[in-house]
């Protein structure tokens, strides 16, 4: 990390701490009542019995925004954070298979509510610090629970009757409810906490995002190959949280290549992963950000019912001094996606183009990535 980041870094929890003093006797207490936006978390840790629980802030009211990151556009990396850091995480240890039993019902009754919904935990101790280890995003304090209480809460029609029908795969479930409308990050929880398919079960947070990005992603990319390509090369862009982002569609069959570049102690690395029709058939080297960034731009393709080969360039500058998701990146190139683009007359110009939106050079950025050496490989139709 450089020393820019750990400047942004510990200015950012500093005023966290400072704004941390009007809860204190909250959190270093036994109990929590507040208004949980609604969320729940299920961890990976020691799977296959993990910790599950719901994620309160010691507040009550319209807590939604507190996790809602369809709604995060144009705030800042410091108000994320302190929406993260307010959530106290509450706990039990419980088994993957474990979907039925009267805390799971609950915590799916959470993920269900059509609104933040009221909860009051008790814990076996204080909860712990915070922890922010500049990996995974960033949480509030956690505790093991010892009560739990929720507050009567109306369900989201498209979800309950989902969540009742058990003869649907939950591939289907997750496209049911996406074409019903409801947000990404609320089919994700519903995903994880065991609500949706025949064979039920937990599922890590972590790992239902990149799966619900997957089903979804793949569902559009379906449709958009039935399309007829674009007749120019657009290039998007869009920069938010220390991240640029540079979107580069042409005329070609459906082709997708990711590529990020990050600072790391002066030294620039790189990460790409990419697919053609076919798909992508092993984890992304680039990990979640990969199916995030395909499904942000695959809505835009569906949507306007055109086909196009995609090459995004994602640079990760030092003020991404905390991380706080993969969202960050469905949702930043949804925003680019909503831009006038710039055109250009050919794939050369508007990779020059869309280079020049970032600090990184055309060449370094092909050097690192696959389409533009497949895009030049030589075909047998080219000798006659």
């Amino acid at each position: 990390m450089s020393s820019n980041s750990q400047d942004i870094r510990r200015s950012i929890l500093a005023k966290w701490h400072e704004n941390l003093s009007k809860y204190a006797n909250l959190f270093s207490s036994d109990t929590v009542s507040g208004t949980s936006p609604p969320s729940i978390f299920v961890g990976s840790y020691n799977y296959p019995k993990v910790q599950v629980g719901p994620m309160v802030p010691p507040v009550h009211g319209d807590t939604s925004l507190l996790d809602s990151p369809e709604k995060w556009a144009g705030k800042s990396l410091e108000d994320i954070v302190n929406f993260r850091l307010n959530l106290i995480r509450g706990v039990q240890k419980i088994s993957i298979n474990a979907t039925e039993g009267r805390y799971i019902e609950n915590l799916q009754e959470v993920a269900m509510s059509s609104k933040p919904i009221d909860s009051d935990l008790e814990f076996h101790k204080s909860t712990k610090n915070i922890s922010i280890d500049g990996e995974s995003a960033p949480f509030g304090p956690i505790g093991e629970i010892k009560k739990s209480k929720f507050s009567s809460s109306s369900a989201t029609k498209p979800i309950e009757k989902i969540f009742y029908d058990k003869d649907l795969k939950a591939k289907d479930a997750v496209l049911n409810l996406y074409n019903s409308g409801i947000e990404i990050s609320k089919i994700q929880k519903c995903f994880s906490i065991g609500m949706l398919g025949k064979d039920r079960k937990l599922v890590p947070t972590k790992w239902s995002i990149t799966a619900t990005d997957d089903i979804i992603s793949n569902s559009l990319v379906e449709e958009i190959l039935e399309f007829d390509l674009i007749d120019s090369c657009k290039i998007f862009s869009y920069e938010h949280l220390g991240n640029v982002f540079s979107i580069l569609l042409f005329p070609h069959r459906w082709i997708f290549e990711m590529i990020e570049a990050w600072y790391s102690n002066g030294v620039l690395g790189f990460g790409s992963d990419h697919e053609d029709a076919r798909g992508i058939d092993h984890p992304p080297a680039i990990a979640g950000a990969y199916f995030s960034a395909k499904l942000a731009v695959a809505e835009y393709l569906s949507k306007n019912q055109i086909q196009a080969g995609v090459m995004i360039l994602r640079e990760i500058r030092p003020e991404y001094a905390i991380p706080v998701g993969v969202w960050q990146v469905r949702e930043g190139i949804r925003e680019a996606m909503k831009t006038t683009p710039l055109l250009a007359d050919n794939f050369d110009n508007s990779l020059l183009v869309a280079s020049n939106h970032t600090s990184i050079s055309t060449s370094e950025w092909i050097s690192h990535g696959n389409i533009v050496k497949l895009m030049r490989q030589k075909t047998l139709s080219d000798f006659f």
